[in-house]
């Protein structure tokens, strides 16, 4: 149902849902999907008083005294059976109200949500716990919700509390509980009723760095069994490292849905103003738009016969165009443009940058992300304190970044920006992003994204080398 078929929408009753949901099992094949969500529409009626929406509900007026708000408007995708899918927006753009109707806490004003297989949820504290029971005593009570028997729940019950480690505490009243204790225990018990969908909603983002290590290594663990996953979370590393795929949704609205590198992309352009959202793209993401395209492959072109930057990059820009980066590319240590840095040299990031208008300290800036989209290091200019003078419209600068290559080897790619401040607000005058891959040629390599270059001394107990 279209958002704009909601008035006159009455909710199916249980007995048809009922009917239509075993009707699309028995017609699904065994890999097929886990979730399908059509069309899904969350209206919400705001009153600009109390005593309006109780003249309302007594039937007192006939004058309309609210105002609607879509929270969710016309969303539609679907996840397969063993996906990780991250869920991606700025506050107030629908991911924990779609994950709400998912798991059936909220009703949709609009559309249908099918579901296929058994759900545990994790979408904030305090849902599903009694604040007054113990911890044990939630266990058991979450437990019989997702319809185990006391004796499943026993079966389990080791494995919950030593995945919680939360030693005694689990015998006292919940309201107790630090926020740090309480997501321990829920996401614990949330992972240990095996479940075949897991939902999780920020919730991880109060535990320690130790906790969150143990959550990821069993979201590998449940990718690994074929368990389907959504997370929704502000940390774009850990949804670039842990999704297949991504949902970007913003005031309501589907913008895309695709590789977690593309869709991180197109989320930071919606961060600062510069996603422009018609009407006939919002069901898609500006990288397949043929404008976007057509830019991208233009620019790649111009690269190539100036012997400047990637010929096959597919590089995303956007910005004001105030200021444009004119040229960029690197060089090794005899000052030789390359795209291939040995580990442990010295090398040099380039830029050169026009400024169509005078402009109050802008600021130069480069990062380096993984294939997968994981940023892993970059500075600017405003962090070293390198430049912090105005320019006047019509300069040309060049802007050199030097140090040393500590990466391991392997493929990074390598974006540039241009950005400032205007009064408080930030501006991007202009943004490329994976402009450059740059390969680290190494003949050791050690743990994680950097080597910490580190001198080894082996002595006996009497301190002798």
């Amino acid at each position: 149902m279209k958002c704009g078929a909601i008035r006159g929408y009455h909710r199916n009753s249980m007995v048809r849902l009922s009917i239509e949901r075993k009707a699309w099992f028995a017609g699904m094949e065994q890999e097929e999907i886990a979730i399908a969500v059509d069309n899904v529409c969350k209206v919400y009626k705001l009153y600009d008083r109390p005593m309006d929406r109780m003249k309302e509900a007594l039937g007192l007026t006939r004058k309309k005294k609210y105002r609607e708000h879509f929270a969710l408007s016309n969303v539609s995708f679907d996840i397969r059976q063993g996906e990780c899918v991250g869920i991606i927006g700025t506050n107030g753009s629908g991911k924990s109200t779609i994950l709400k109707i998912i798991t059936g806490v909220l009703n949709p004003t609009g559309g249908t949500v099918r579901v296929n297989g058994r759900i545990s949820a994790l979408l904030e504290l305090g849902a599903g716990f009694n604040m007054e029971y113990s911890g044990m005593e939630n266990i058991y009570l979450n437990g019989t919700m997702n319809g185990f028997s006391q004796n499943e729940i026993n079966e389990r019950l080791q494995d919950i509390l030593d995945f919680a480690d939360i030693g005694d505490y689990v015998h006292q009243p919940v309201k107790t509980y630090s926020s740090g204790m309480f997501v321990r225990l829920a996401f614990s018990v949330a992972i240990n009723i095996d479940p075949e969908i897991l939902i999780v909603d920020e919730a991880l983002s109060v535990g320690d760095v130790f906790f969150q290590a143990k959550c990821y290594h069993k979201f590998e663990e449940f990718k690994k069994m074929g368990k389907t996953i959504i997370i929704v979370s502000h940390d774009l590393s850990s949804i670039a490292k842990y999704c297949d795929r991504v949902i970007l949704l913003n005031q309501g609205v589907k913008l895309g849905e695709g590789l977690p590198k593309d869709m991180i992309d197109d989320f930071k352009r919606v961060l600062v103003g510069q996603y422009e959202l018609p009407d006939a793209k919002s069901e898609q993401s500006l990288l397949q738009d043929a404008e976007v395209q057509e830019a991208v492959l233009a620019k790649s072109a111009a690269q190539k016969k100036a012997g400047q930057g990637d010929s096959d990059s597919k590089t995303l820009e956007y910005g004001t165009r105030e200021a444009q980066i004119e040229a960029f590319y690197v060089t090794d240590d005899r000052d030789i443009r390359t795209n291939a840095i040995m580990k442990g040299a010295e090398f040099t990031i380039h830029m050169r940058v026009r400024f169509e208008k005078a402009l109050p300290a802008p600021i130069f800036a480069f990062s380096f992300k993984t294939a997968k989209g994981t940023e892993i290091t970059g500075t600017n200019t405003m962090f070293e304190k390198a430049f912090l003078e105005s320019v006047e419209a019509g300069a040309v600068k060049e802007i050199r970044f030097t140090q040393k290559m500590s990466l391991q080897g392997g493929e990074y790619l390598l974006s540039f920006g241009v950005t400032g401040y205007n009064g408080n607000d930030f501006q991007v005058y202009h943004r490329l992003y994976d402009a450059l891959d740059v390969t680290v040629i190494s003949d050791k390599n050690t743990v994680g994204y950097y080597d910490m270059d580190s001198k080894v001394a082996v002595c006996d107990a009497s301190g002798e080398d």
